[in-house]
């Protein structure tokens, strides 16, 4: 290490932050690295994702890890994920009463399914109808659910609580969780000595 250089982050972080991405991911869902918020804890590191039909972007999410050494009140733990999940949904939904319960066990539910252990989990449902006014009289109504919530890893490996956000953004938009022992196959990408289809 130079004068000046930040130090490196701690191999327990490193070890996590690899397994943040989840292996056999459903084509329906589109990962990327984003910049993680740097005032939550001394080390963070964030994937962002969009779930997609045909071309319709049908929910959006992110989902975010932090760690701290000495660990923060409310964490039990060194590490917290915190998730953020938001769809579209049909106008009659909003009025229902259990969609936050419900948009809550999908979760809960997703956690549990995928094996991940975890602790001190929270969090909110939100439903939210917009609706324009003025130069944005003509723009349509929408109604979506936005859910966000937090809890803390027992493990380093993060990979089944990232499975399990992503089976969370699909069941936001519509789409059910394939189940355990289906695999997700992705189409392979065409070569140039395919055969051209008329």
């Amino acid at each position: 290490m130079t004068l000046g250089e930040p130090p490196a982050p701690p191999a327990a972080f490193r070890r996590a932050l690899e397994t943040l991405r989840p292996a056999g991911v459903r084509p329906e869902i589109e990962l990327e690295d984003i910049p993680a918020p740097q005032r939550l804890a001394p080390y963070s590191g964030a994937v962002g994702a969009s779930v997609y039909r045909d071309d319709d972007e049908l929910a959006v999410g992110r989902l975010i890890l932090l760690f701290d050494p000495d660990g923060q009140r409310g964490w039990e733990g060194q590490f917290r994920l915190v998730a953020y999940v938001r769809a579209d949904v049909e106008p009659e939904m909003t009025t229902d009463p259990l969609l936050g319960p419900v948009a809550w066990s999908w979760l809960t539910e997703a956690l549990d399914a995928h094996g991940a252990r975890y602790a001190a989990v929270g969090g909110t449902v939100t439903r939210a109808v917009s609706e324009g006014f003025g130069s944005k009289a003509d723009d349509p109504v929408t109604t979506e659910i936005e859910l966000r919530a937090s809890w803390s890893p027992l493990d380093e490996d993060m990979s089944p609580h990232a499975a399990a956000w992503c089976d969370l953004m699909c069941l936001a938009a519509g789409i059910p969780p394939l189940p355990p022992d289906v695999a997700t196959l992705h189409p392979r990408p065409a070569r140039r000595d395919d055969p051209k289809v008329p």
